[in-house]
C-alpha cells in the first residue's frame, strides 16, 4: 500500500484512495453546519457501539463514524464506546498530525493537533 507521509497522498490507503487532508476534513465540516453540529451528522444512529447518550447522531451525511477510542502513547486504549478520532494527513508541527475527534455526549467535529504516536483511526477519501 506504499506507506508515505507526504500531505494527501495514498499513504496506507488502497489505490485511488487517500487520507484526507485537513483542509479536506475542514470542507467536510463547513458543507455540514460547522463544527458545533457536524459531528451529529457523521455519527452513526444508536447506541449499539455509542455509548448512550449519542448526542445529536443523524449521520445524515452517511459517513457512519464509529468509536474507535484511541491508543496512547503508553500502548493502552482508552473510551472505546465513547470517543472516535480521525488522523489528517497534515502536519501539525515536527513531532504533531492534525487530527477530529467526536464524542458520545455532543454533536461537535472538534479539530486539534497532537502527538503523531498516538493511535488514531484513519479515514480513506476518494481520489
Amino acid at each position: 500500500m506504499q506507506y508515505v507521509t507526504t500531505e494527501g497522498e495514498q499513504g496506507i490507503c488502497p489505490s485511488g484512495w487517500h487520507i484526507p487532508t485537513d483542509t479536506e476534513w475542514t470542507k467536510l465540516s463547513d458543507s455540514l453546519g460547522g463544527e458545533t453540529v457536524a459531528g451529529g451528522k457523521i455519527k452513526e444512529v444508536g447506541t449499539v457501539h455509542w455509548a448512550p447518550p449519542n448526542t445529536g447522531a443523524t449521520n445524515s451525511s452517511g459517513f457512519t463514524a464509529l468509536p474507535g477510542s484511541y491508543r496512547s502513547i503508553n500502548g493502552n486504549f482508552y473510551d472505546l464506546s465513547r470517543k472516535a478520532y480521525f488522523y489528517s494527513s497534515s502536519r501539525g508541527g515536527v513531532i504533531n498530525a492534525w487530527y477530529r475527534y467526536l464524542f458520545y455526549d455532543n454533536e461537535y467535529l472538534g479539530r486539534t493537533n497532537n502527538n503523531k504516536n498516538y493511535g488514531f483511526s484513519c479515514r480513506c477519501l476518494q481520489d
